[in-house]
């Protein structure tokens, strides 16, 4: 993994570095590396063994620059088996974006059966080539990411499979914990589900990340399972997986979007 981080901690700001920027605007941020931090101050601040994330639901409503961000988190519901946290972030004296995270105690699984789709077919990683630079990158991208796919990928037509991995910490000095590396990645969900012919039309405005699991591993399996768009509002679903099988799934909607140059 790259030293180089996306965020620098600054007091109690963390700084957005160069390899930030996102694809719609060269003066924003990607709203990966968001999601990434309001989960990961909710995981730091309010997570416990056997305590874990199992929905992450993150509103992206303004594109920030590079400028410090903070963040700021409270508890909205205390009990027995959960836990509710808010976070919301801001820029500049601006609220960027928000998450609310529902934590559950871990426990015995019940008895019986329930009927699950069919193991993921794809190859493992170890199997596939890295892929080429993806169409979504502007002119100053640097790589976040490494992806292995098997023929479609971003900006085709088709259900999409990828394998997608971290290349670098998301704060300075911090090591990626399992819930990181899927809070960070479930934005991928997007440009997977909403791509097709003319490459990926449309901005996300939201992220919501089930996990019945954390991942094991760096390699985080992503398949698209659903889309459909009206009126310049889109929906997309990605099914999500570690290399031993499925642990939850990621839904964004999005609306009709031009990418600025």
């Amino acid at each position: 993994m790259s030293t180089d981080a996306f965020f620098l901690p600054e007091g109690e700001a963390f700084v957005p570095q160069p390899v930030c920027r996102g694809p719609w605007d060269p003066n924003s941020l990607h709203g990966r590396v968001v999601a990434g931090l309001l989960g990961a101050e909710i995981e730091r601040r309010h997570a416990e063994p056997h305590l874990r994330v199992a929905r992450m639901t993150v509103d992206l409503w303004r594109l920030p620059t590079f400028i410090p961000i903070t963040v700021e988190t409270a508890v909205r519901r205390e009990g027995s088996r959960i836990r509710v946290v808010d976070a919301e972030a801001f820029a500049g004296g601006q609220s960027i974006g928000r998450a609310s995270c529902v934590l559950l105690r871990e426990g015995e699984q019940p008895p019986g059966e329930v009927w699950a789709p069919p193991p993921w077919d794809f190859p493992p990683p170890s199997a596939l080539q890295p892929d080429p630079r993806p169409p979504i990158a502007n002119e100053g991208w640097q790589p976040m990411w490494e992806s292995r796919s098997q023929g479609r990928a971003f900006g085709t037509v088709g259900q999409k499979r990828t394998w997608m991995r971290e290349l670098r910490p998301l704060v300075a000095g911090r090591e990626l914990t399992p819930f990181q590396r899927v809070a960070l990645a479930c934005d991928f969900a997007s440009p997977l589900a909403n791509s097709g012919s003319a490459g990926l039309a449309y901005i996300n405005v939201d992220i919501t990340l089930y996990l019945h699991r954390y991942p094991a591993g760096e390699w985080i399996g992503f398949e698209s399972t659903d889309h459909g768009a009206s009126d310049g509002i889109c929906m997309g679903q990605c099914r999500l997986y570690d290399e031993t099988g499925p642990i939850g799934a990621a839904t964004v909607a999005g609306l009709a979007q031009r990418r600025r140059s």
